[in-house]
C-alpha cells in the first residue's frame, strides 16, 4: 500500500491508502490543484464519474470539494478493496465505489454527470474507445476532464478549454461545443 494527500476541500491533506497495482499512477497534486482552481473549488450540487478510479483521488477531492455523489469504476479487485475502504475511512457517503470494466459501465450506464474523469492506462487506446459514449455520460453543460500520454484538441463532439502538463502527464478540461 502507499499513500495519496487530498489537496483541498474538507478532508484536505488526509491521506488515503491505494493498492499498488500495475500501471497505477495517481495524478499528481500540482496537476489536481490545477484543475480544481479551473472548475472552481467549491462543487456543491454536482455528480461526478471517475471512470477508471484507479487510487480515486480525482472522485475522493471531488467529493471533498462538496460533490453531491461521486461514482468510481475500478475493474482490479485490490485497488477497488482500497477505494472501498478510503470511502470508509472518510466517512464519505456520497462515494459509490464499483468493481467492473469501464467501457462496460460507460455503455450501460442510464445516468448522466456534471463532471466526469477519464485517466485510463496509457497507450491503450481507451479515450477513443470511450469518446463515442461521452454523450450518454455526460450532462449537455458538463465538464470532462482527461488526462493522456499526448496532447488532445478535442476529444468527440467536446472541446480542449484549458490544458495544461506536468513531466509526462498531458491534462484537458473540456466542454461540449454547443457551450
Amino acid at each position: 500500500m502507499s499513500r495519496v494527500r487530498i489537496v483541498g476541500g474538507q478532508w484536505r491533506s488526509r491521506l488515503i491508502e491505494v493498492a499498488k497495482a500495475p500501471g497505477l499512477r495517481p495524478t499528481p497534486d500540482r496537476v489536481r490543484e490545477t484543475l480544481f482552481n479551473w472548475l472552481g473549488q467549491d462543487l456543491t450540487g454536482l455528480t461526478c464519474l471517475d471512470l477508471f478510479a484507479g487510487t480515486g483521488i480525482l472522485g475522493f477531492e471531488a467529493a471533498s470539494r462538496g460533490a453531491t455523489q461521486v461514482t468510481l469504476v475500478e475493474r482490479d479487485k485490490r485497488v477497488c478493496a482500497a477505494l472501498h475502504q478510503a470511502a470508509i475511512t472518510l466517512q464519505a457517503s456520497q462515494v459509490e465505489v464499483i468493481r467492473g470494466n469501464a467501457v462496460e459501465f460507460a455503455l450501460s450506464v442510464s445516468r448522466s454527470f456534471d463532471l466526469v474523469f477519464l485517466d485510463p492506462p496509457y497507450n491503450q487506446g481507451w479515450l477513443k474507445t470511450i469518446e463515442p459514449m461521452l454523450g450518454k455520460m455526460l450532462k449537455p453543460d458538463g465538464w470532462l476532464y482527461a488526462e493522456s500520454e499526448a496532447p488532445l484538441q478535442q476529444l468527440g463532439e467536446w472541446q480542449v478549454v484549458r490544458r495544461g502538463s506536468a513531466g509526462q502527464v498531458h491534462f484537458h478540461l473540456l466542454r461540449g461545443r454547443s457551450e
